[in-house]
């Protein structure tokens, strides 16, 4: 497995400059350091240069054709035989960075929807989806994500409006549960089939989910994608930083959107998240750089005063 992505490889041109390391060396926007690299190494991919075109219009295709079959049967479904398959294509044709960063986006979402419940001023409960491993994926992860998210809007709006409360600015946050999900690219199936790029995987799987899955769940899941502005104001509301929002992508939650570009906004949805838990890390760790900074600050002030 290579290490070190080819942009980074390369000698730096100025009058051929890579856009690939323009765009890693960037830093207006929070992400993670490794997560850029392999965002970009699968962005930068021959898979997605030569596949994803082709893929694109054939996928979308199929999810007009699929739509069609759905008004005859909207409610037969095969989720268990869905998440198999997708599990099986995952170790077999994906590449490790996609892979990391599928599973990731589990524990990402996660924790932003437990800091939400956790910060808010009533109890909200969550479902807390953590896989370690790929073969996890076959419980139904995907279809649950998506049901934790309205399940957690749902509940949260709810228990604001029985007690006639709303999310406010906290002082303190608790970022306890803001932390790096135990999974290791080098952990990720790295053999030569493993070659297809994230965005061409997510652009086949879309018709492939919404052919085995209800049309009530697959409705539900593309207009799952509309909910990044809403968890991204609830967040910017605890924290007083509405100024993030700029870093949401499906907006508006009230307009939903064409199921054909499902598979571009997933991505959309995918980066959104990183983002956000990135701009949720990095304000963890100006807390504790903080509160480590107090004691010095009182006893200089004590010894002043002595």
């Amino acid at each position: 497995m290579k290490h070190t992505p080819d942009f980074l490889a390369r000698d730096y041109d100025p009058r051929d400059p890579d856009p690939w390391l323009a765009m890693y060396l960037d830093q207006s926007t929070p992400i993670a350091e490794e997560v850029k690299r392999a965002w970009l190494s699968d962005s930068s991919s021959r898979s997605r240069q030569f596949v994803l075109p082709f893929v694109r219009p054939f996928a979308r295709t199929l999810i007009v054709l699929f739509q069609v079959i759905k008004l005859f049967m909207p409610k037969v479904a095969f989720s268990r035989a869905l998440h198999r398959l997708l599990a099986w294509g995952m170790a077999n044709f994906i590449r490790p960075e996609a892979n990391w960063l599928i599973l990731r986006h589990f524990h990402l979402g996660s924790q932003a929807l437990e800091f939400i419940a956790r910060n808010s001023p009533v109890p909200v409960a969550t479902n807390p989806l953590k896989p370690e491993k790929i073969d996890d994926v076959r419980e139904d992860l995907f279809l649950v994500h998506d049901l934790n998210l309205f399940n957690f809007v749902i509940r949260l709006n709810k228990a604001l409006r029985e007690h006639d409360r709303e999310l406010a600015p906290v002082a303190h946050p608790d970022f306890s549960m803001i932390v790096e999900p135990p999974l290791r690219l080098a952990d990720m199936p790295n053999k030569r089939r493993n070659f297809l790029d994230l965005q061409s995987s997510i652009e086949l799987f879309t018709p492939i989910y919404q052919l085995l899955l209800t049309d009530s769940d697959f409705w539900r899941a593309t207009n799952s994608l509309q909910l990044d502005e809403t968890i991204g104001i609830y967040v910017a509301t605890l924290m007083g930083a509405r100024d993030h929002l700029i870093l949401v992508n499906n907006r508006h939650p009230l307009v939903p959107q064409s199921t054909l570009r499902a598979g571009f906004r997933l991505v959309l949805h995918g980066l959104s998240t990183e983002m956000l838990h990135a701009f949720l890390a990095e304000q963890k760790e100006k807390q504790a750089a903080s509160a480590d900074a107090t004691p010095d600050a009182r006893e200089d002030v004590d010894t002043a005063t002595a």
